[in-house]
């Protein structure tokens, strides 16, 4: 079920045009119109969501740029299949969040899997002193929020670590990555740190990151930042109305 699991994220709408991308890309990623299906035509689309077309046509051109809608003389405007889509892109990470939070999940676990162990790798060979800097500045604002009233802020510190992790590769297309994902982590981590003990479980496996990157071992690093993933995904299972929490009944 697509709500389980689900780190909500409230957005408003600073201009018209962005609403109505919002409101058309969500109608995309949650099925009302099929790859391959036609927009409704101008007049009719733009009547019913209440904005001109000059408004609507501002919106398609945004969504044709995230790869969701392609716009053709004759044919018209129609729905391209989700491989064409910028599945990096923030609202499209957004609006598949709101769909289906357990494909997010694995998705981003994977990708973290994939990308993490060797960015750990590269940060161990790489990272001049202000990269282990930012490292434990990081660290430190996790034990901060930890340690605060409703470990306010501990999401944000755990999100900010891992971006510094993937800039001390010394990779740039890395450290661009961890800042377009930002939203899937927040999703995964919103959901893991719900389960009793995460919290205080990943502070020292995040400070064997640091250590390892610290004292130029790669291989400690990248088994470190594996061992963080790991128990992430464990705790993403047994958290408290997530996908794989069967008390909650069959998803």
């Amino acid at each position: 079920m697509a709500s389980r699991g689900r780190a909500k994220t409230v957005v408003h709408f600073p201009t018209t045009h962005q609403r109505v991308v919002d409101e058309l890309g969500q109608r995309i990623v949650g099925g009302a119109w099929e790859p391959g299906d036609a927009l409704p035509v101008e007049d009719v689309l733009a009547a019913g969501i209440g904005v001109s077309r000059g408004i609507l046509r501002e919106a398609v051109k945004a969504l044709v740029a995230k790869g969701m809608l392609r716009v053709r003389p004759r044919t018209g405007t129609r729905v391209l299949p989700p491989e064409h889509w910028n599945h990096l892109d923030r609202d499209v990470l957004r609006w598949k969040q709101a769909r289906d939070a357990t494909a997010l999940l694995r998705d981003t676990g994977e990708l973290r899997r994939i990308v993490e162990p060797e960015a750990a790798r590269l940060a161990a060979h790489r990272a001049g002193p202000d990269d282990v800097r930012v490292l434990y500045d990081s660290l430190a604002a996790m034990e901060a929020a930890a340690a605060a009233p409703g470990r306010s802020g501990y999401v944000e510190a755990d999100i900010a670590f891992h971006r510094a992790l993937l800039d001390a590769s010394g990779n740039r297309l890395l450290g661009s990555l961890g800042r377009a994902v930002d939203i899937a982590l927040e999703h995964s981590f919103v959901v893991s740190t719900r389960t009793p003990g995460a919290v205080e479980a990943s502070l020292p496996r995040h400070r064997a990151v640091v250590q390892a990157v610290e004292a130029g071992d790669p291989v400690a690093a990248a088994a470190a930042v594996l061992s963080v993933i790991e128990a992430a995904e464990r705790e993403i299972a047994q958290s408290p109305g997530s996908p794989g929490d069967t008390r909650h009944g069959t998803v």
